[in-house]
Order: C-alpha cells, then structure tokens, then sequence
C-alpha cells in the first residue's frame, strides 16, 4: 500500500463506496487521500458528506490527484469513460476494473500502450465487508501491483487470484452466488412457513443458520462434506431431508447454474 498514497474512484456507486468504506475502516487509507468522480450531484453531496471524501464531477481530475484509479462504472459506459480518460494516463497510473465481463483485452486497446491494469470481478456482498472477489493482472501490471489490489479487496471481504480465462467461473460462482444464497434462504424459510412456522421466526432462524453454518466452514477449516457428517445422524431428521433434496437434484441444480452463469458470462464477453 506505500506505493500509492492516494487512492481514485470513476464512479461512485455501490461497489464504490463498500470499497471506500472497507479501506477506511482498514485505515488503509485516510478520508483525504480518497477522490471519487461521480456524475450526480445528490450521490457526490452523500459520499463527501457519508465519508468525508473529496468528490467531482471530472473523471480526469480523479487521476490527476491519484496515481491508483478504480474504474467502478457500468460496463455500457467503460468505452466512452476510457475514452475520455485515455490521454491522462501515464505509466504511474494503475487502472483496477471491476466493470463486469469487460476484459482486458478490451482496456488494454482502449489505452495506452504503457496502460497497467488489474480487473477484479467482485460481488455485492462487498457491501456489508464480506464480499469475495476474483483478480487478475494485465499484461503491464507487476506482482506489486496484483498484491496492491489483493490487499484492497481483501480489506472488504476475501480476493483470490486467478487467470483471466477463469474469471468467467469467477462470474458463475462468486459473483452470481449472492443470488443463489438469497433463492435458497428463501426456500428454507417458505419450508418452515409450510411446516407452520410463523414467517418472521421462520426468516430469522432461516438467516441465522445460513451465517452460523457459513462461520463454522469458515473459522474451523473443515469441509462441507464433514461438517454435514457431523448433524447427520444414522436414520436421523437431517439425512432424511438430506435425501429429500438429492431426489430432488439439490446439487445437481446447483453445479448448473453455476455452469450456466459461468456459460453466460463468456457469452456476455
């Protein structure tokens, strides 16, 4: 992190403002080495008022006072943005994508020659500092830079390296699995519904034991197969629903659609 002392955003939307709020919170970096270039003005008033950050309407002054950039704009709008900012990038900056299934192949063309760039494909849980994220280098990016960019994903959640060609599995998995938790929760609480559970018990036990079973595979580094060995019992209640939903091709279910986003991503690419 000493390599850049101050840190940019083009773009100041939600996944803006969770990476601005998980690298305050990390005291990576301070209120005044944060710029955002934001296009409304009620959003600019929020962010400089929420964060205490500075904010403007040119997305060239962003990379006039930061030598790290994030590019945090809707992928439609990546061409015009790079565009724009082409000719204020010098071999100092460091561009970080998270414009989703734009590759960089894509910025790497749009700027210039000597352009370093990281793309990360994050996911909304970025909002709350628990979010997961898939990064990977361009072709001038150093090993300085991809563990700089580690380190600011790491600061809202987990970022993990990879090869750009499986950041698409990256999309499947991780960036389209918020939604996959959300239907799955749902289901559990409409099953206690169905089971007469009034809705707002079923909700809260339903979230409860989503979080408890996620921070068991998370803090004690067991594997999923394991720890569902430990709540099965021998003709218990647990292998019984166990069975009830592999009839039903729970898992099956589950490794297509991650196929299936991971498919349409590429395609979207």
């Amino acid at each position: 992190m000493a390599d850049f002392t101050a840190i940019g955003f083009i773009g100041g939307g939600q996944m803006a403002e969770a990476l601005v709020k998980g690298l305050l919170a990390a005291g990576l970096f301070g209120k005044g080495d944060v710029v955002c270039s934001e296009p409304f003005e009620e959003r600019r008033a929020y962010l400089a008022s929420e964060y205490g950050i500075e904010c403007t309407a040119s997305n060239t002054e962003v990379l006039a006072r930061a030598q790290a950039v994030v590019l945090a704009v809707k992928p439609q709008v990546v061409p015009r943005v790079l565009e724009e900012i082409s000719g204020s990038v010098s071999p100092s900056h460091l561009l970080v994508s998270i414009a989703a299934g734009v590759r960089l192949s894509r910025l790497e063309e749009a700027l210039p020659s000597h352009a370093r760039i990281v793309r990360v494909m994050p996911n909304t849980p970025a909002l709350v500092q628990a979010g997961a994220a898939g990064v990977c280098g361009g072709g001038n990016a150093t090993r300085d830079d991809v563990e700089f960019v580690l380190g600011l994903f790491n600061a809202v959640g987990v970022a993990r390296e990879v090869d750009e060609s499986l950041m698409d599995a990256v999309t499947g998995l991780s960036g389209s699995g918020p939604a996959y938790v959300f239907q799955f929760a749902q289901a559990m609480i409409d099953g206690g519904v169905l089971m007469g559970l009034p809705r707002p018990v079923a909700h809260d036990l339903a979230i409860q034991t989503l979080l408890g079973a996620a921070k068991m595979m998370k803090e004690t580094g067991r594997s999923p197969s394991d720890l569902t060995a430990m709540v099965t019992s021998p003709g218990g209640t647990t292998i019984a629903g166990l069975f009830a939903m592999e009839k039903g091709g729970f898992a099956a279910a589950v490794m297509d659609g991650v196929r299936a986003a991971t498919e349409r991503s590429r395609e979207l690419g």
